[in-house]
């Protein structure tokens, strides 16, 4: 596959290149090659971005919902007939295998333009009656959106983010992660061919400097994050300094609770998908994986047998299961937090090691006899580490799995549907899972509370983020003054 893009950047409907930017390798995770060269967007790109989108938003916002509606359904059914070769690039900007790729990432992407291309001729305002007078109520775009996104998920967040936004009429500039730039490249560019207008979705390159000069804009009217907390609350500060409306998704350190009760090989089954899947880079994982004492040691115990089915390789073979991490910056912060885990006493169940390969590759590791005040069991690690912790009762264990800063997801596992409803709205969280984990439809809301984030991203709710209400009040008598 031709992994260097045709240009850095796509502005007003066209790739674009401006090699005075900084250099950006790409680098596969599974070989540590190089596979192609971007460049940081130049305050010139920045600029000529911004204005195709606030030169394209009007026009755009003029169409009826109908008509946008019928171009995001396109660019879902172009995006679901390549998603063979859009899984494949996926793969090379990622690492992650091919298997997950090709069921996870571009055909969520296309739900996403479905989902909101569906609803776009749905977005109408209402009549208020007041006696003789009434009200009537528009619902507008905000304008100029900005998308900042991550790396573990390139065309599924670059998607989600542009799919409600360019359904409420507003047109968007999106900067993917630079350790993953390719994907959301080819976003833009379904998307025009699709029929949405020169300037709509527009994706310019770049390092942090690029995302503050986005975020900084007076010509931008929302600004949308997945990231980290630290990120996010720097995008927030100033975002909220030039009024803007704002989405963030960010970090987690989520609780997957464990009752005596659950079914071992579903709850395994869950912890894998909650620590492993993405070679852990998810931050909605469940990584503080609390097993009530009874069944601990069978859980441990099944769980090493299934991880020991793993099959590590060759991320393009779609027999493999399990890839590398996205960089080697990222290995060695994981490997840091293994060692971490190791000198503050937690028991290694399995793995903890890099494997013997080229790319970025460590085996899946579980830390058994974790307590609450570890590192690995307070800070994100992002990576494929598991910390499991004893608990004897639901009380003791619901107090402990709320106390952390973060707040994006939750998990429990109970044969028992009235406790699982009641920890369920116990959690401190904004996604939570029952007998699951990591399901995230189109059609649910997605997002956290506490330092995990504000807003919502997919559904219904991801509406009211991009878009505003007016009203309209309409006397249809005589009105009277004091004088």
């Amino acid at each position: 596959m031709q992994t260097q893009p045709m240009a850095s950047h796509f502005i007003g409907g066209k790739y674009v290149e401006d090699t005075a930017g900084t250099p950006i390798d790409v680098i596969y995770p599974a070989t540590g090659e190089v596979i192609g060269r971007v460049h940081s967007a130049t305050p010139a790109i920045v600029d000529r971005a911004l204005e195709a989108a606030r030169g394209a938003q009007a026009e755009w916002a003029a169409m009826t919902g109908t008509e946008r509606g019928r171009i995001l359904r396109r660019a879902a059914d172009i995006m679901r007939e390549r998603n063979h070769e859009l899984s494949v690039l996926e793969t090379y900007d990622t690492g992650k295998p091919y298997q997950e790729t090709s069921v996870a990432d571009a055909t969520s992407g296309a739900d996403a333009l479905e989902y909101f291309g569906g609803m776009a001729a749905t977005l109408t305002g209402e009549h208020i009656q007041l006696g003789e007078d009434w009200v009537y109520t528009r619902r507008e775009p905000l304008g100029v959106c900005v998308g900042i996104g991550a790396w573990n998920y390139p065309t599924q967040i670059a998607s989600w983010k542009g799919a409600p936004a360019l359904a409420c009429g507003n047109t968007m500039v999106f900067k993917p992660s630079e350790t993953t730039p390719l994907c959301a490249l080819k976003v833009a560019e379904i998307l025009h061919e699709a029929g949405a207008p020169a300037g709509v979705y527009n994706v310019v390159q770049g390092l942090g400097d690029v995302g503050a000069a986005l975020v900084s804009d007076a010509r931008v009217d929302k600004v949308s994050l997945t990231g980290s907390v630290p990120t996010g609350r720097k995008v927030y500060a100033a975002a909220a300094a030039e009024m803007k409306h704002v989405t963030m998704e960010l970090g987690g350190k989520s609780p997957m609770i464990v009752f005596d009760d659950a079914d071992i090989e579903n709850a395994v089954s869950g912890a894998i998908l909650g620590n492993f899947y993405s070679s852990g880079q998810v931050c909605s994982n469940g990584t503080r994986v609390f097993v009530q004492k009874g069944i601990k040691e069978a859980f441990l115990a099944r769980l090493s047998e299934r991880l020991g089915q793993a099959v590590i390789g060759d991320p393009q073979d779609p027999a493999t299961s399990f890839g590398p991490m996205v960089s080697e910056r990222q290995m060695e912060i994981v490997q840091g937090y293994i060692a971490k885990g190791q000198d503050e006493g937690a028991r290694l169940v399995c793995g903890g090691n890099r494997l013997q390969r080229d790319g970025f590759f460590l085996e899946p590791t579980v830390f058994a006899d974790v307590t609450d005040g570890m590192t690995i069991a307070r800070e994100e690690i992002f990576g494929p580490v598991m910390a499991v912790l004893d608990f004897e009762d639901e009380g003791d264990v619901m107090a402990r799995a709320n106390d952390t800063e973060f707040g994006l997801a939750a998990g429990v596992f109970t044969r028992d549907l009235a406790r699982a409803h009641r920890v369920a709205a116990g959690f401190e969280a904004g996604t939570c899972y029952i007998n699951t984990y990591n399901d995230a439809p189109v059609e649910a809301p997605f997002g956290g509370v506490k330092a995990s984030g504000v807003g919502r991203e997919n559904s219904k709710a991801a509406i009211e983020h991009y878009s505003q209400v007016k009203s309209v009040y309409v006397r249809m008598g005589d009105l009277e003054a004091p004088f």
